[in-house]
């Protein structure tokens, strides 16, 4: 997948688990990347598209909450997915409080 970006992304390898805010869906991801912008990440070949969903990922240290912008499928079937950061609202943070807690 081709970066588009001018802030460069480091490796970042961990497991994690992305939540699908609207329906609270979850799945494990391995992370590949991350910048101040965003993450990219691998996902399992029987996830759905999320392209344009608004998710919340947990990976080791790192909370963020963001929107699937691409999705590619690589060779062995799993997808390289691509985040966008987006800033937390008081909403999101009650609701990480309430579900998470």
């Amino acid at each position: 997948m081709e970066e588009r970006r001018n802030i460069s992304r480091v490796d970042y390898k961990a497991n994690g688990v992305v939540v699908v805010c609207e329906t609270g869906e979850s799945y494990f991801v391995e992370t590949k990347n991350v910048s101040p912008l965003g993450m990219g990440l691998v996902m399992k070949p029987d996830t759905p598209e999320l392209v344009g969903k608004d998710i919340i990922i947990v990976a080791s240290t790192l909370i963020m909450y963001a929107d699937v912008n691409r999705q590619v499928k690589n060779e062995d079937g799993t997808y390289t997915v691509g985040i966008h950061a987006r800033q937390f609202t008081p909403e999101v943070l009650e609701y990480l409080f309430k579900h998470i807690a």
